[in-house]
């Protein structure tokens, strides 16, 4: 019997999203097929988490990665290379699908599965005291990987969520030959960090002890341990990252950013009713969209929303001022403008939310 051919335009596009995801599961397990042949070892990549005192969300990824004697030359190289890395030497390392995945906390473990490209998004129940834990991870021969679990705590009514590209690292995402070139080709230690952010930030997140720092993006899990050391070396404020897979899903040819980004999100609102969030982006992308489109379901999670501008120009500055109004009679949370994060600071001050 044949198969029965999509008769609708809409069909036809849903059978061949399932096609580019089959085909990309088929693509993953030739690479892992030909990975373990020549000795590859299973490799766990922890990222950090965070939680409440009654469960806690643990993020990695399992991979397959080469195995060097320790201390030999190809250890060194090895090392050196995960130090000073080229963006597209991170979208070649081999997921390893539906792997199971042990993970143990506080006396705690258990068993997950891994999804289609190795990662685990996983919330678990647990008790655990307010501030920072220790996750250990493994899968398969691995060795152990620990992670840090940052526990929120019912006291919290702060929160702070940033986006990454064009916010915390000058990236020129809107211009998409130069975006591709600073993610795919550039050094890490070559990209730079928006003037004035690192600052910016790390005093928001002092407003209050203890207060949840979250970096949503739009970039892929392949780039997280980069974009960790991007951050700790330039001093912003350590957080949990929350980023996306990369390739086709099983609906989609293409994943979306933005529902990406807007579903977190809701989850975050969701999961702590009783935080307001600080949103930080930029007049790049979609960030003033989406944050709008937040605040007008859950006015009661904002708090307040910087944008940092792309541009010093008089007409963008001049249009940032008139957004900021439009969004202000939108909602209660106040929206500040501006090109460097010295600027949002400044504006903060003036409303009370940083300290003088």
């Amino acid at each position: 019997m044949k198969s029965k051919k999509p008769s609708t335009a809409a069909e036809l596009t849903q059978d061949v999203m399932h096609r580019a995801a089959r085909i990309e599961d088929r693509f993953h397990a030739y690479r892992e097929k030909r990975a373990r042949k020549r000795g590859y070892a299973v490799t766990v990549v922890p990222y950090p988490g965070y939680g409440t005192t009654e469960w806690v969300r643990v993020l990695c990824r399992v991979l397959l990665t080469r195995n060097p004697r320790p201390g030999s030359r190809a250890a060194k190289k090895m090392q050196k290379r995960s130090e000073s890395v080229r963006g597209w030497r991170s979208f070649t390392s081999v997921p390893i699908n539906e792997v199971s995945v042990t993970i143990a906390i506080n006396g705690y473990e258990t068993t997950v599965l891994a999804d289609r490209g190795g990662v685990v998004d996983v919330q678990l129940p647990m008790k655990l005291t307010p501030g920072e834990h220790i996750v250990r991870i493994h899968s398969e021969d691995s060795e152990v990987a620990e992670a840090t679990i940052y526990v929120i705590s019912p006291a919290a009514s702060v929160g702070l969520v940033c986006d990454v590209d064009d916010t915390v690292m000058v990236t020129a995402l809107p211009r998409p030959f130069l975006a591709a070139w600073n993610s795919f080709v550039l050094d890490e230690h070559a990209r730079v960090p928006t003037p004035g952010m690192a600052v910016f930030l790390s005093r928001v997140a002092h407003i209050q002890e203890g207060m949840p720092v979250v970096y949503l993006s739009t970039g892929a899990w392949n780039v997280a341990p980069t974009l960790r050391r991007f951050l700790g070396r330039n001093l912003y404020p350590q957080g949990t990252l929350l980023l996306t897979d990369w390739g086709p899903t099983h609906d989609r040819m293409f994943r979306s950013g933005r529902q990406h980004k807007e579903t977190q999100l809701r989850r975050l609102a969701s999961e702590f009713p009783h935080v307001k969030w600080i949103l930080v982006g930029d007049d790049g992308q979609h960030d003033e969209s989406i944050y709008a489109a937040f605040e007008k379901d859950v006015p009661s999670s904002v708090k307040a929303v910087a944008i940092r501008q792309l541009s010093n120009g008089e007409a963008v500055l001049a249009g940032g001022r008139k957004k900021a109004e439009e969004h202000s009679k939108a909602g209660n949370a106040p929206w500040v403008y501006a090109p460097d994060g010295a600027g949002l600071a400044a504006q903060f001050k003036e409303l009370g939310i940083l300290p003088n």
